[in-house]
């Protein structure tokens, strides 16, 4: 895989010199590996899917840790559970020593739950998604991101004004998506085989082993229905009849999508007086490539001639904000959907230490006052300093006092 500078390279090591140990998680062929190794191409690096490197670690965790007690990159940790119960007590022997290692790991549920309770305290974990569009283009994170790292005012807006698009053609980064290797080989062919065999992987090997009872023909029905429904309010017994399972059942699938990584639920906001909320789960597929894979989009006018064009246009806005949160210093956030049975609807709402930011994600280059009836009224009602709308224009512009236009190469 090509070397690439990584936004959460900076956080990596600032957490490094706070935390005995980092882990990052995400899900397969999202660079990973790459990213710890360029961190630090020094350490000592043991990969446990690698059977000889699982036997040595595994066979006599002691004797391992006595003579790797530092500088030490452990790939794949899932495979190996009891590995973070030993790793407290090396840790523990020189509990005010930091930076010790790196550990990944990839499409596990269970993964968090053993780090963060073997290791509560002791471990920082960090998501890697698939690469951000000045990733691809190798900017550095844009400025954008610094409104999430203190309070949002009134004042915030001067600095948004000044934001100018890096990136011109957002559609081809849209169509193929972020996948550090099929990506960067730009290489259709290349590309579309990599895409293929990816999904089967997903399908036959990773989901066989975690979950050995699940039954892989339905659950890849699900995924291929899912495809058309990213960016969308998911009505679970609609889908259970659509693939002939009961609503339990599309829930356990969905849980099991969002744990591995492959879909990324996106709860209702219901911080608000309004009676009328839908409180029903909305999701996206996590990277914009594969779902025009699963959907058949390979080029750029099947994608602009998409049913679902504005849908995933919206999912690929969200994950490019999420992943650049991520990657900033902003600390207690998270992300929402607001709709009500009225039919009023805000894409994305950010709630953290920085406040309350409301955004609406249109695909087109001109966006009409009219269309943004629901943000300006919740800006309103929660007495927000200002909302913002992020299309395909090509200049920051106040469309009023309380909203200002983003375009989407500012991201």
């Amino acid at each position: 895989m090509t070397a690439i500078k990584r936004n959460i390279e900076t956080k990596l090591k600032k957490l490094l010199s706070l935390f005995p140990v980092v882990m990052l998680i995400g899900a397969r062929q999202t660079g990973k590996t790459t990213l710890s190794k360029m961190v630090h191409p020094d350490w000592q690096y043991f990969d446990l899917e690698n059977a000889a490197d699982y036997d040595f670690i595994t066979q006599d965790y002691d004797f391992f840790f006595r003579e790797h007690s530092k500088n030490v990159i452990i790939d794949e940790a899932q495979e190996a559970p009891e590995l973070f119960r030993h790793l407290r007590g090396v840790i523990d022997a020189r509990r005010s020593e930091y930076g010790r290692f790196i550990l990944t790991g990839s499409s596990s549920p269970a993964l968090l739950q053993q780090a963060s309770e073997s290791l509560a305290g002791r471990i920082a974990i960090i998501e890697i998604g698939t690469l951000k569009m000045n990733e691809i283009r190798q900017q550095p994170l844009p400025a954008f991101y610094s409104l999430f790292e203190t309070e949002i005012t009134a004042d915030s807006l001067q600095s948004l004004k000044k934001l100018k698009p890096a990136i011109t053609d957002i559609i081809s980064l849209f169509l193929r998506g972020g996948y550090p290797e099929p990506v960067l080989a730009e290489d259709n062919d290349k590309y579309n085989l990599w895409m293929e065999n990816y999904y089967r992987s997903y399908i036959n090997s990773d989901i066989k082993r975690l979950f050995p009872r699940l039954d892989s023909i339905r659950y890849r029905r699900f995924i291929k229905m899912l495809a058309s429904l990213s960016g969308t309010i998911i009505n679970k017994a609609q889908l259970g009849r659509s693939i002939d399972v009961s609503e339990a059942t599309i829930r356990d699938y969905l849980d099991i999508a969002d744990k591995t990584l492959f879909w990324r639920t996106i709860p209702s906001y219901e911080n608000s007086a309004s009676k009328s909320l839908l409180k029903m789960p909305k999701g996206i597929i996590r990277d914009s490539g594969l779902n025009h894979y699963l959907l058949g989009v390979d080029n750029r006018e099947k994608l602009l001639r998409s049913p679902q064009l504005g849908q995933n246009f919206e999912a690929f806005i969200i994950e490019e904000i999420i992943k650049g949160i991520q990657a900033s210093n902003a600390t207690r956030w998270d992300y929402y959907y607001f709709r009500t049975r009225n039919g009023a609807e805000i894409d994305l709402i950010l709630e953290g230490s920085f406040g309350v930011l409301p955004i609406e994600i249109k695909f087109g280059t001109y966006t009409q006052l009219k269309q943004l009836t629901s943000l300006k009224q919740f800006i309103q009602k929660q007495q927000l300093p200002f909302g913002i709308v992020i299309n395909n224009s090509d200049e920051v512009r106040l469309l009023s006092k309380e909203i200002i236009q983003i375009p989407a190469g500012c991201l």
